[in-house]
């Protein structure tokens, strides 16, 4: 597909070239009296490039595809008939030209799946006695004990025999914070290991892999992608009949063919063919310039019909990472002591939770104290000493006993315990907190872009979700969603009405293929800006609102284009069918109605004064 689509695009372009040197050639020759040989050059374009571009309109009829570009195919014929090569080139410059333009604006369909192989492992290290060895990921078997090194991805789903360390997972399950893998503890494929050495018993084979799954999703959902129907398709199955059946009425109740040649040629729709990639190329550059890259330009005509958004959660809606939000203490014990403690030896971990307090004690300018000593044992938690005091900062598994009673014997989300001299005293909550205007932008969607349906789908937990989803005021939440589940709940939306997924994570990218739009926050993963049409560079809910405003305003102004082009076609015909109007000079006509509507088009390349109205 990927090099059906370059050798298309480059086609269309090398022919739009020679159209239009032969069309200056031919007029050269012609000044210069030159006049037997002027024809020479048009010959040569019809052959070199008009008869490709209708052998494929051909090949389109016989397999029932009737698009816009039918008429352009059918006056090219219909000139080279009647011997009026120079109207023909022109049509065939028209045709090339917009259909160049649509290929430079069109992304490759297989790019995710390059993503994904780019990322995936291609070896292992397993262990053989005390060696290492590397072998290519399809020969690790269910039972080899393989080393995942630090900062490598890990190959195959398994469990930790040996070592300690903590593995990102956001990527594939929807968690925000990186986990803790001591022994014991399951390991899948794509999560990414941080600084320490880990020693892990393969579970499952690579292709059967937690990964491969998710590669496989892709594969299938690019496969059975729905062709989008253009813009300039949809407008021209009803006008091209029309067109065709005026021309034919002139010719049969005239008896002659140059009016139908003459009607067909004023009727050709150059607007659509021009002006609606004009536009979308210029909404294309609009928005690169606000930050936005538009991977595949269909997306701006689509976006204006999407009805149902389905927001991914982490790093979509939250910011991605834990905060501090609440310390709760036994009687006695002050709060900004607990902090001044916990931060102090945090300085010394590598904990996911450590930066949370450590900006938590900053934000409220508590004092640090000097740590004497520090220890941080797998399962233990962190351990040192302050003072004269013995603090630990651990799970409540690790907390021991007995627990107080006023604290909560149990809470949603993440949480942290703080032991001082082996009495439990305080309890650390953390959450990832939302966006500061996720709750507007919410809000914002039913009453300014017509969405009737907002929902959120999270491979978080349940407390975590709902608690989010309150915030921000959406109610209709999905939770403990795998790529698999995301992947069926947007194709049952997607059968509904339109839909749009906002998402930025790996686990996203199936989901988002099978979305009528998705648009991807923050570059962070190759394969989720591969996935996504269209990628707001800096991960901002104002940008996806310009998004919405841009691909909206860019489909108006197409429309603009191509419907007052074509009106002006109409009554152009009327005139043709009449014999008013001769072959040429519906030509020239054509041409500067070409010349209106591609300027009207270019608009959408200038930013308007108001772009956006989300605060």
């Amino acid at each position: 597909m990927k090099g059906v689509v370059t050798l298309a695009r480059a086609r269309d372009a090398r022919i739009a070239v020679l159209a239009f040197v032969a069309l200056a050639a031919s007029l050269l020759l012609s000044v210069i009296n030159l006049r037997e040989v002027a024809p020479w050059p048009l010959y040569a374009a019809l052959v070199l490039g008009g008869v490709p571009l209708v052998a494929d309109l051909s090949q389109r009829v016989l397999e029932g595809k009737f698009g816009s570009d039918l008429l352009a195919g059918l006056a090219i014929v219909t000139a080279v008939l009647l011997g009026e090569y120079l109207i023909a080139v022109v049509i065939v410059l028209m045709l090339s030209g917009g259909q160049a333009l649509e290929h430079y604006a069109t992304r490759r369909a297989s790019a995710v799946l390059d993503a994904l192989a780019k990322r995936n492992p291609v070896r292992a290290h397993r262990r053989e006695g005390d060696a290492l060895v590397d072998v290519p990921l399809d020969e690790v078997r269910v039972g080899d004990v393989l080393a995942v090194l630090p900062h490598e991805i890990c190959p195959v789903d398994g469990v930790v025999v040996a070592g300690s360390s903590s593995m990102d997972e956001s990527y594939l399950s929807g968690e925000p914070f990186l986990l803790r893998k001591t022994v014991g503890a399951t390991v899948i494929s794509g999560a990414i290991n941080q600084d320490g050495l880990l020693t892990i018993e393969a579970s499952r084979r690579a292709v059967d892999s937690r990964y491969a799954r998710i590669v496989a999703i892709v594969r299938d959902a690019d496969a059975r992608r729905p062709p989008i129907q253009r813009l300039a398709d949809r407008l021209g199955a009803w006008y091209t009949p029309i067109a065709v059946a005026i021309a034919a009425i002139g010719w049969i109740v005239s008896g002659d063919p140059n009016r139908f040649l003459a009607v067909i040629v004023i009727a050709t729709p150059c607007p659509l063919l021009l002006a609606i990639p004009v536009a979308i190329v210029g909404g294309v550059s609009l928005a690169a310039e606000r930050s936005i890259l538009i991977r595949d330009p269909a997306v701006l005509e689509r976006l204006d019909s999407c009805r149902t958004v389905i927001f991914d959660k982490t790093g979509t809606l939250t910011v991605g990472r834990p905060v501090l939000t609440e310390i709760l203490t036994v009687a006695g014990v002050d709060r900004r002591d607990v902090l001044s403690l916990a931060a102090s030896l945090e300085q010394y971990s590598r904990h996911p939770l450590a930066p949370a307090v450590s900006a938590a004690a900053t934000t409220d300018a508590v004092q640090l104290a000097p740590v004497t000593e520090v220890n941080e044992r797998p399962g233990a938690g962190l351990a040192g000493r302050i003072g004269r005091q013995w603090v630990r900062l651990t799970s409540r598994r690790g907390a021991g006993e007995p627990w107080p009673p006023d604290l909560p014997p149990d809470t949603a989300g993440l949480e942290c315990v703080v032991v001082i001299d082996d009495r439990i005293v305080a309890l650390l909550r953390f959450r990832d907190t939302p966006r500061h205007e996720s709750g507007a932008f919410v809000g914002h969607l039913s009453p300014r872009h017509g969405i009737t349906r907002v929902l959120m789908t999270s491979g978080d937990r349940e407390s975590e979700v709902r608690y989010l989803a309150g915030l921000v005021g959406i109610s209709d939440v999905r939770f403990h969603q795998t790529p698999e589940q995301k992947v069926s709940l947007v194709e049952y939306e997607t059968r509904r009405q339109p839909t749009l997924f906002v998402g930025d994570g790996l686990n996203d990218a199936p989901a988002m293929m099978r979305a009528t739009a998705a648009v991807a926050l923050g570059e962070h993963e190759s394969v989720t800006a591969e996935a996504a049409h269209a990628v707001v560079l800096d991960g901002s809910l104002a940008k996806v609102d310009e998004l919405l405003h841009i691909a909206g305003r860019t489909k108006r102004i197409a429309l603009q284009s191509a419907v007052g082009g074509m009106a002006f076609s109409i009554v152009g015909m009327a005139f043709a069918v009449v014999g008013w109007l001769p072959a040429l000079a519906g030509a020239i006509g054509q041409e500067i109605l070409d010349a209106a509507a591609v300027l009207n088009a270019l608009r959408a390349a200038f930013k308007p004064s108001e772009l956006t109205d989300f605060k």
